[in-house]
């Protein structure tokens, strides 16, 4: 009987230093065993305890990535192995696991983070602290470092000091070896698969309506009567049924011009327009986030879609985030002052926005 193999991705290996070029290894080895370890699940279906889930995979397909730190620059490779682990969830496992001082303040964060990502995997925190489980040897100068395994057996080991994209070919190709799976997809196609997924797809417009272009409706051509023979009754027919349905097709036709006038008279009120109409030279206020949780939170919040709870869960995840980080509290500042200012989101959510901003703003 076939024997799940387990997939272990940890913030330890061989890593190689952006500068020098020098292997700087950190965590087990090809050959070493993979000892149990405990951490907080801070998302998964052990959500607010501590677990040992080296041993309760007992050898299970699973990947484990331990983070010793957070950039922008990880997340398409996250999104890979997150992706590919979840398209083979009947063979393989994954959870990242993340290494800080600071566990209270991680315990906040995470779940708002993760949502944000939208990552299958369940994301945990090392109760051992930043250095991560003792008997694994994690160096910290690896951001991320992925270990593959089976049987609680080390089979690859890649460390990380600036982990992107381009390393995730040799992470997938590992993975897969060790579930027996001889044509994985890229790192790439896979990161795309997970962002696609995140991106909700919007309804199709009526084939009248992907004809406009410049703001203007290009009307179907009259209708030709030149095939039909109008001398005969046949032919009469025929072209009487080929008029009422030109005519149900201008109908159509000219309610969505109405439909686009409406639209187009109500632009007037639409807050990018007015920002594209201020005078020359006049800078908006604010700035947009550059933190990747930041702008996924700002953009749940100017949804006009949103209920007042809705909002105020956004402006909980977002002051839960930024506590106590200078940086990112200035971040959110300038971004919601900046939304505020081009009056997007729902009438609650400008009145909830200020209040917020003064809260942030106190010293």
């Amino acid at each position: 009987m076939w024997k799940p193999l387990t997939v272990l991705v940890f913030t330890g290996s061989v890593c190689l230093a952006a500068e020098s070029r020098d292997e700087v290894f950190s965590g087990p080895q090809p050959g070493e065993r993979t000892t149990p370890f405990t951490v907080f699940d801070a998302t998964g279906p052990n959500t607010g305890e501590e677990v040992d889930l080296v041993a309760e995979y007992r050898g299970a397909p699973t990947t484990w990535v331990f983070v010793h730190g957070f950039e922008r620059s990880m997340i398409p490779l996250m999104w890979a192995v997150d992706q590919y682990a979840a398209e083979h969830a009947d063979a393989l496992k994954s959870v990242f696991v993340f290494l800080t001082d600071d566990r209270l303040a991680s315990e906040r964060r995470l779940p708002t983070i993760q949502r944000s990502t939208n990552m299958h995997s369940p994301w945990t925190i090392s109760v051992d602290g930043l250095e991560g489980p003792g008997n694994y040897g994690l160096n910290r100068k690896c951001l991320l470092s992925i270990i593959v395994a089976k049987n609680d057996r080390v089979t690859a080991n890649f460390a990380l000091v600036q982990p992107g994209i381009a390393d995730g070919d040799l992470v997938i190709a590992a993975m897969a070896d060790a579930i027996g799976d001889g044509d994985p997809p890229s790192a790439e196609d896979l990161a795309g698969r997970h962002a696609g997924r995140r991106n909700r797809g919007g309804r199709q417009r009526p084939n009248a309506m992907r004809a406009r272009r410049g703001g203007a409706m290009q009307m179907n051509k009259p209708l030709d009567l030149s095939p039909f023979d109008l001398e005969t009754r046949d032919g009469l027919r025929d072209a009487v049924k080929a008029l009422a349905k030109e005519v149900v097709s201008l109908r159509r036709e000219l309610t969505e011009l109405r439909g686009a006038g409406s639209r187009d008279n109500d632009r007037s009120r639409d807050p990018r327009v007015r920002a594209a109409r201020r005078p020359a030279g006049q800078a908006l206020p604010g700035a947009a986030p550059t933190d990747t949780a930041l702008v996924s939170l700002l953009r749940a919040f100017i949804q006009r879609s949103n209920d007042d709870p809705t909002v105020d869960q956004v402006i909980q995840d977002v002051e839960a985030y930024v506590e106590a980080n200078e940086d990112l509290t200035k971040q959110a500042i300038d971004g919601w002052t900046r939304i505020l200012h081009l009056e997007y989101g729902t009438d609650y959510a400008h009145r909830a926005g200020r209040a917020m901003l003064k809260r942030l703003k106190k010293p």
